[in-house]
């Protein structure tokens, strides 16, 4: 019987992996698992109290925000804060971010930034959602308070990334650049257990997803692109979570795609929060991230923090695939 190891332990002992390896990496992490444990047990909980349901205000990027997106969000703050390894976060939630004060004379060196609760809109039938987290080295004075320029930095620039997914289980999935591993929570002990090591894509898979319901607001290529996978016979999932999405590819194969529209000329999904992090996690794994404009995500420059993107992510084959459609069929020259 293989011995279980916990996302504690499992953190201490690649703590070599990190370049300024010094214990504020691993406790940053540590953080972000105790305080998904928080948020997965409201969300198991949800239709029992009263944060089920649409809140009273929209966020920054106009969308409506959900009661319990406003708990994550204060959850995953909390436990940031208190541990005074964390120089600044920011949110999909927040519309600025948030310096925190130094405690006890901790100087420290890493921001991060989240997307407490993708997939929110879900919450109220049932359907999976999850939590999506960056990791940055600051590029400010330790001594001094965080600054914008620590939150502009390109994905390729991450020291950590990952999600958690509140399904049927809950995972924890997250990288340091060397390698992309699973932990399961599990409920009986409240640990996130090593379930899936070293996860790696397949190259190609048979399903795609897309909101097809905009079918005709989007480009030409990539209706093209649809046509074709259509044409293989191959099965469309979209749940309305993009990490439950690129869950089920991580381990399916497949690809998510997320396209420019009549009403989002530049995307929907917003590059600090999404698609740079869940791009950086699946890159570890062998696969491929781009906008539909052909541009790799983690190479783009970040000029505010709710800045827009489209993506096309998943197995690498079926990216190069995509690829060439754009090339064809694009009146707009490629990158």
């Amino acid at each position: 019987m293989n011995r279980i190891i916990t996302l504690d332990e499992f953190i201490l002992r690649r703590q070599k992996d990190f370049p300024f390896a010094s214990g504020e990496l691993t406790a940053l992490l540590r953080d972000i698992g105790v305080a998904a444990k928080i948020v997965n047990r409201e969300v198991n909980k949800a239709g029992l109290v009263s944060i089920l349901g649409v809140a009273d205000a929209a966020n920054t990027s106009g969308d409506i925000v959900q009661k319990l997106d406003l708990y994550a969000n204060d959850k995953l703050i909390d436990c940031l804060k208190n541990s005074g390894e964390c120089a600044a976060v920011a949110s999909e939630e927040l519309e600025d971010f948030i310096p925190f004060p130094p405690i006890e004379g901790k100087h420290p060196k890493y921001v991060v930034v989240f997307d407490p609760l993708d997939g929110s809109s879900n919450i109220d039938v049932n359907v999976s959602v999850g939590t999506i987290f960056g990791i940055y080295r600051r590029k400010s004075l330790e001594t001094e308070s965080a600054d914008m320029q620590d939150f502009f930095q390109k994905g390729s620039e991450l020291v950590a990334a990952g999600y958690v997914i509140y399904g049927t289980s809950t995972i924890l999935v997250y990288t340091t650049g060397n390698g992309v591993n699973g932990f399961t929570l599990d409920p009986t002990i409240g640990e996130f257990c090593l379930s899936h090591r070293d996860i790696q894509i397949p190259k190609r898979g048979n399903y795609y997803s897309v909101n097809q319901g905009y079918y005709l607001k989007f480009d030409l290529e990539m209706r093209r692109y649809i046509d074709h996978c259509s044409d293989l016979n191959m099965g469309l999932r979209y749940i309305g979570s993009m990490v439950s999405d690129i869950h089920r590819i991580l381990f399916q194969g497949g690809i998510f795609l997320y396209p420019n529209t009549r009403k989002y000329p530049q995307g929907k999904l917003r590059l600090v929060y999404e698609c740079n992090p869940l791009s950086f996690v699946v890159e570890n794994a062998g696969g491929k991230a781009i906008t539909c404009q052909l541009e790799r995500i983690l190479d783009m420059d970040v000029q505010h923090l709710h800045q827009r993107a489209t993506i096309a992510i998943g197995s690498p084959d079926m990216v190069d695939e995509f690829r060439e459609f754009v090339d064809r069929y694009s009146a707009v020259p490629s990158f």
